[in-house]
């Protein structure tokens, strides 16, 4: 009786004892369970933490990427040159444990599903404020309702009321942008950007940007697989570009040269033209007897010698309109014509805005050029492939076209370039924070100048399928 009633007495202070091993334990399980929520709040925090790290990288990339562009121009891009692509790294250049490419084209080839790598050539585009109707109409994709709009967007407000003196009439009323929603009104000025196409009337992101959603030049795999996956492509295995690919706004050619002086005018003979024609090519240690024969082809005999005005009573040649009109007309080789073909125009203001350079531009555009048109654009592109050591100057054109052809397409082209553009990608460590900006660089002084700058990051991954699987075997190796 005493040992059951001893147990009896206990028993309480056991069952104390259970409940608190019990609290205890609970205790314990909420301490742990907080512990481990902390952990992976702090484990998520460093990964986005390091992601950010990453993201900040590959912009000090870009930016290490712009500064090398300059550097490139700077160096090799002087007195209209285009530089090589052999001359300078464009893929994967480090800069810390980031990573940059420069984003290009090759417009020599049709577009691959692997992007190319190098500097753009403003030039090698058409000028949306520049070009005619009749080149507008030639662009791949191009509609003529847009073509309307486009011209009615960049004429001048006296020229919307029909006092311009373009001739051109007609699209973009502004009824039609005030239906839309937002509405807003008709620019009556020159473009600005490119992308200012985005608000003229009639420009779709189908037409403006084709299958090539990122904007890369490249024909990715996500715009060959038909429906299954935007954009919606025709599965051909070839790339369909947007208008975007063909058009610029920043070309332009300064009528001074490389020291700052003006260019020699080879419009006409008269006033000082003739004699500072005969300076510059004796300069360029051409003998005298072949400079007179390249002047009197060009302008004519000399006033006295059965020139105009002269004892011959000749009536005066008509102006020529361009330097391939003078190339052509003087019959200078391409050797004597390459040293004097940055020192003249026919030009009097101080730029020539738009000219098209024919020694880069793909053959879509060199199809929108009168005179060379959708008949001759191949054979130029083919020429240009397997003749490079030519692409000098353009006195190749008289290889391939007759002398008719080349004076009609004289005003439109050139063989100078003096804005390029810069598509700078970049990675940073373990191929993570992706980001992408695009430059446009002004080569017109000794120093280049940044015209335009603009975030591409959002159009998404642009370098390519190799390029991934390359960033991802180093990640998985680290």
């Amino acid at each position: 009786m005493i040992a059951r009633a001893a147990f009896s007495s206990l028993s309480p202070f056991r069952s104390r004892r259970g409940s608190v091993l019990i609290i205890v334990m609970w205790t314990c399980l909420g301490l742990v369970s907080l512990t481990l929520y902390f952990a992976n709040s702090m484990s998520a925090e460093l990964r986005a933490a390091d992601n950010r790290v990453t993201e900040i990288e590959a912009r000090q990339a870009v930016a290490g990427g712009i500064r090398y562009a300059g550097y490139i121009l700077a160096n090799f891009a002087t007195n209209g040159a285009v530089p090589n692509v052999a001359d300078y790294k464009s893929e994967a250049l480090p800069v810390g444990e980031a990573q940059f490419w420069m984003i290009g084209r090759d417009n020599s080839q049709i577009p691959t599903s692997a992007p190319v790598f190098g500097l753009i050539d403003e030039a090698s585009k058409l000028n949306l404020n520049t070009a005619t109707r009749a080149m507008l109409t030639e662009l791949p994709s191009m509609t003529p309702e847009l073509v309307e709009a486009i011209i009615s967007w960049r004429r001048a407000a006296n020229a919307q009321a029909g006092g311009g003196d373009s001739g051109e009439t007609g699209g973009g009323s502004e009824s039609a942008y005030a239906r839309l929603d937002p509405p807003r009104l008709n620019k009556g000025g020159p473009f600005e950007s490119v992308d200012e196409l985005r608000l003229v009337d009639g420009a779709t992101l189908d037409i403006l940007l084709g299958e090539d959603t990122n904007r890369n030049g490249a024909l990715d795999a996500n715009e060959d697989d038909g429906e299954s996956s935007a954009p919606r492509d025709d599965q051909d295995g070839q790339l369909l570009a947007g208008i975007f690919e063909y058009v610029t706004v920043y070309s332009r050619q300064p009528n001074t040269r490389a020291d700052g002086t003006r260019r020699v005018n080879v419009t006409n003979g008269s006033g000082q033209n003739r004699q500072q024609l005969i300076q510059l090519l004796l300069s360029k240690n051409i003998e005298q007897q072949r400079v007179a024969t390249i002047v009197n082809l060009a302008f004519g005999p000399p006033t006295g010698q059965g020139g105009p005005g002269g004892p011959g009573g000749q009536p005066a040649r008509p102006d020529l309109t361009s330097v391939a009109e003078f190339m052509v007309v003087s019959r200078m080789t391409a050797e004597e014509f390459v040293l004097i073909h940055a020192d003249i125009t026919t030009a009097t203001g101080a730029t020539q805005q738009g000219l098209v350079n024919v020694n880069t531009a793909s053959e879509a555009v060199l199809a929108c050029i009168p005179g060379i048109g959708l008949a001759n654009a191949s054979t130029l592109a083919a020429y240009r492939v397997t003749h490079p050591d030519a692409l000098t100057s353009f006195a190749w054109l008289t290889q391939v076209l007759p002398p008719a052809a080349i004076r009609q397409a004289g005003r439109y082209i050139t063989d100078q370039s003096y804005q390029f553009t810069a598509d700078i990608a970049a990675v940073g460590r373990f191929g993570r924070g992706y980001c992408r900006e695009k430059v446009v660089f002004d080569t017109r002084t000794s120093t280049p100048r940044i015209i335009f700058h603009q975030d591409l990051s959002a159009y998404g991954w642009a370098l390519g399928l190799q390029v991934r699987q390359t960033l991802k075997g180093t990640n998985n190796s680290s």
